[in-house]
């Protein structure tokens, strides 16, 4: 198990992490990340969104420091961002919000996570887990599963399905 680290918020933004690591309440967290599923899901979704980055005036970000309160920064798999001038680090609610479930995340740490993301004002919450082909979203207070997520009063959407299959036949 890793010691723990406890540094100031500025010292963290100052500094880069091979993977790059969460910040919460003063202490260094490393992510799950590595495993294959996950990185294909992370490159599909990925794919999905920048092949339709035009069409919907959107831009889609891989691990972009999400600052989602004074004390957290976070660094989910993906965001979905409006078009535009974007700073280094998200300081501003994105449009989406996807975190992709590795083997060794645990549902209270996701929950804790997807809760920061709510706080910050984040409509729009996908958790996808690539063992079970399934995801969930978060709109409000309420979480659906489906097999198309979709993002209210936008046309972002996946299709997990699609998503899937490639997955499968890679």
């Amino acid at each position: 198990m890793a010691a723990i680290l406890h540094i100031p918020l500025h010292e963290y933004l100052g500094t880069s992490y091979r993977p790059d690591r969460e910040y919460v309440d003063g202490e260094i967290r490393e992510r799950n990340v590595g495993k294959y599923e996950h990185a294909r899901v992370q490159a599909l979704l990925a794919m999905w969104f920048g092949s339709r980055e035009r069409q919907w005036n959107m831009v889609g970000c891989i691990a972009l420091r999400v600052r989602v309160s004074a004390n957290r920064v976070r660094v989910p798999d993906l965001v979905v961002l409006a078009a535009g001038v974007q700073p280094e680090i998200l300081t501003e609610p994105p449009l989406l919000v996807i975190e992709i479930l590795s083997p060794d995340d645990t549902y209270s740490d996701t929950q804790e996570r997807a809760q920061d993301y709510r706080t910050m004002g984040v409509e729009t919450v996908w958790i996808i887990d690539p063992k079970t082909r399934s995801g969930r979203m978060c709109c409000g207070a309420e979480w659906v599963e489906g097999s198309r997520l979709t993002v209210k009063e936008t046309p972002l959407y996946v299709d997990l399905a699609e998503i899937f299959g490639q997955l499968t036949a890679a």
